[in-house]
């Protein structure tokens, strides 16, 4: 397994770090080797990404999530891959940190792992994310449901997704990834 980890500090409070960190749909717009993710449910994420020049689909579990605090996810296929990221007050804004781990597969992605590549496209997407929601300065959508065990805890004080586009923007659905499972590898 390759484990990645990574930060940024962000000129947004927390709770605007983490409301777009719930879009997962969003991605895309800042995350270079994403593709596609569709939210299926509340916990449930099918992925479609780019790696060294190989589409890889599969659905991941978000195992846990707090809002304001953190999201923890795990791919329930045959594709490893999980990780977490945490969310932080820091001065002038909050620190955004990303733990993943993944397993290369083939030859390109051995490579690419063996030179930092995927750590260097970690902290160039983490850059994106932050210019993204600078630039915004609000969310694209916010889910502040609870995950606990991969499963949505319908006792949590909003487990309702609300979308809040920006003016004339047509805003993704609300999606999310968590994780504070001890069967989690980060």
């Amino acid at each position: 397994m390759s484990t990645i980890t990574a930060d940024i500090d962000v000129n947004v409070p927390v709770s605007t770090a983490y409301e777009q960190w719930t879009q997962f749909e969003s991605f895309p717009e800042y995350l270079s080797s994403v593709d596609e993710v569709t939210q299926i449910d509340d916990t449930l994420t099918h992925w479609v990404v780019s790696i060294g020049g190989k589409r890889r689909e599969f659905d991941a579990r978000i195992v846990d999530q707090v809002p304001d605090d953190h999201i923890a996810w795990r791919s329930v296929d045959e594709v490893r891959h999980a990780g977490r990221v945490a969310f932080h007050p820091a001065e002038g804004g909050s620190r955004v940190e990303l733990t993943m781990e993944w397993e290369p597969e083939g030859f390109v992605e051995k490579a690419g792992e063996a030179l930092g590549i995927d750590q260097l496209a970690v902290k160039n997407d983490l850059q994106r994310f932050k210019d993204f929601i600078e630039d915004r300065r609000e969310p694209t959508g916010a889910w502040r449901g609870e995950v606990h065990g991969g499963v949505s805890d319908p006792a949590s004080p909003s487990t309702t997704r609300h979308d809040s586009p920006a003016p004339g923007t047509p805003g993704p659905r609300s999606t999310d990834v968590r994780g504070d499972d001890p069967d989690l590898l980060v």
